[in-house]
């Protein structure tokens, strides 16, 4: 039977964490970390993420500034409100919130913020500065990812890792942040041939493609370390991961529920990054 990886109690610990950091750098610099969210639109998730998001700013004791844009605003104004950010030296971190309405260029809003405030580690500098690992910050869902194998004392270090799943957001910036630390890396995804083949090989597998229950019992090999990033949910509002949990738990030696796994951690490193950000700012 797996150990339950649990996702939010290690974001419980990541928060509270922050909030002894952010009282520090208050006492000592007279510094309280600042996070603007800028949401375009009316999309009901979108808006329950910012919500969500403005409640971890208040529990930790950041500054949290909202700014809830028509779905008609242009782009220009929106890299105006983008520059007035990045010279704000209240806010030291800035997210955009995806996805954006089709007549703005997502492309050219997320490179117009300072990579510095990019708490969200998705701006071209931070993506490219991540192979060599100097980037200002990083993706929070991977970075959660890591934070939950380290809480777990999962050890990376020479074990072979597998991600089902190639986005920019997660399989990608995992990939190399686990190179980083000495795993051995394969990506594959849904147009992989005989993906059982490669997942069997998995110290730790990650399932990250966004499809429902696709990774199986007989997809994974005894003890490994199971990670599931996914989140679907059925016509009933039901959520469900990548994983088969029922068929995986008896054969990993870790595994992550969902939901209460990794969703919780994004939320928690983004305060993370915006309390780097805010501890680098003169």
């Amino acid at each position: 039977m797996a150990v339950l990886i649990d996702g939010k109690e290690v974001s419980r610990k990541v928060r509270n964490e922050v909030k002894d950091r952010a009282l520090l750098l208050k006492r000592q610099r007279d510094i309280i970390p600042g996070l603007a969210v800028v949401l375009v639109g009316e999309d009901p998730a979108s808006q329950i993420y910012v919500r969500g998001k403005k409640r971890a700013c208040d529990e930790v004791g950041f500054l949290s500034r909202e700014f809830l844009l028509p779905s008609a605003t242009s782009e220009e104004d929106l890299l105006s409100l983008i520059k007035d950010l990045n010279e704000d030296r209240s806010i030291h971190g800035i997210l955009v919130q995806l996805p954006l309405p089709e007549h703005l260029n997502g492309e050219s809003i997320l490179e117009a913020i300072d990579p510095r405030k990019d708490v969200d580690g998705f701006h071209p500098y931070n993506v490219g500065k991540l192979f060599s690992g100097t980037s200002y910050h990083r993706s929070c869902t991977p970075l959660g990812i890591i934070e939950l194998l380290d809480r777990y004392r999962i050890s990376i270090e020479g074990k072979e890792a597998v991600i089902v799943g190639r986005s920019n957001i997660v399989g990608k910036p995992l990939a190399l942040m686990l190179l980083e630390r000495h795993a051995t890396v394969t990506i594959c995804h849904t147009r992989t041939r005989n993906l059982a083949e490669t997942t069997r090989r998995a110290d730790i597998l990650v399932a990250a493609a966004g499809r429902r229950e696709m990774i199986r019992g007989d997809m994974i090999k005894e003890g490994a370390a199971v990670i599931d990033v996914g989140i679907n949910r059925s016509e009933t509002g039901k959520l469900f991961g990548d994983v088969l949990f029922t068929e995986a738990e008896p054969k990993a030696s870790f595994i992550t529920p969902v939901p209460g796994g990794v969703g919780p951690m994004t939320i928690a490193m983004l305060l993370f990054n915006t309390l780097n950000a805010a501890s680098r700012s003169l």
